[in-house]
């Protein structure tokens, strides 16, 4: 590839792209720090492995992307495999899929897609209460479906993409947050009832004082969208 294609962008971010998309590389923690970022280190994976890595095999039987079908599943499951690969990244994972469907269960969502699952894994019943949750940018809970809409409503979606923080009500994201001077600001995405704003506040106060300097547990809700 010749950088002369790409005149706008510095050398530095074109070498760091292709040497992510063409080697296999691992990010070395510490990324996150309390309240700051570090800056990205990055080394090869067999480094980090102390081993060479062993290509994956085109038929399934890749114990490698069979654990990583597992993994996932056990984090998000049930979900369909497209769910999988949007996740990942990762094309060829329908033949490790296939290599342990006898281990799976599948259900079928209300449009007839199928969705796995691990047999032991916990599924609470539909009625179970969802308590409100405050996620972080780029959570999982969110980017870990290429169905979103079981999350989140399709006019948020870029939201999801965009950084922006979220607040789970009954399991669906309902607001965004932020902090300001110690506060945590909340913007409903819809109008909150009473028992709604009760329980987003006493949630959003157990949450500040791990965001401020000083033992705040001011939150403030912001006007609903019209």
């Amino acid at each position: 590839m010749e950088l002369a294609h790409w005149p706008a962008p510095g050398t530095r971010a074109l070498g760091e792209m292709l040497v992510a998309a063409l080697i296999p590389m691992v990010q070395l923690p510490p990324r996150g720090l309390w309240r700051t970022k570090a800056r990205v280190r990055n080394a090869l994976l067999s480094t980090w492995l102390g081993r060479e890595i062993d290509p994956p095999s085109p038929d399934g039987s890749d114990p490698v992307g069979q654990a990583l079908v597992r993994r996932y599943l056990a984090a998000f499951g049930p979900a369909a495999t497209a769910d999988l690969r949007a996740w990942c990244g990762l094309a060829g994972l329908p033949a490790a899929v296939a290599a342990i469907r006898e281990e799976l269960v599948s259900f079928r969502d209300e449009r007839g897609r199928e969705l796995l699952d691990l047999p032991a894994a916990p599924r609470p019943d539909p009625g179970t209460p969802a308590p409100v949750r405050f996620l972080p940018a780029f959570d999982n809970a969110i980017l870990g479906y290429h169905d979103r809409g079981r999350i989140i409503d399709d006019a948020h979606r870029g939201l999801s993409v965009a950084g922006a923080r979220m607040v789970l009500l009954d399991g669906r994201a309902a607001a965004t947050w932020t902090v300001e001077a110690g506060t945590v600001v909340v913007t409903p995405l819809r109008p909150f009832s009473q028992a709604d704003r009760t329980a987003v506040a006493e949630e959003g106060r157990a949450l500040a004082p791990f965001l401020s300097d000083n033992d705040s547990r001011r939150v403030q809700i912001a006007a609903p969208p019209r």
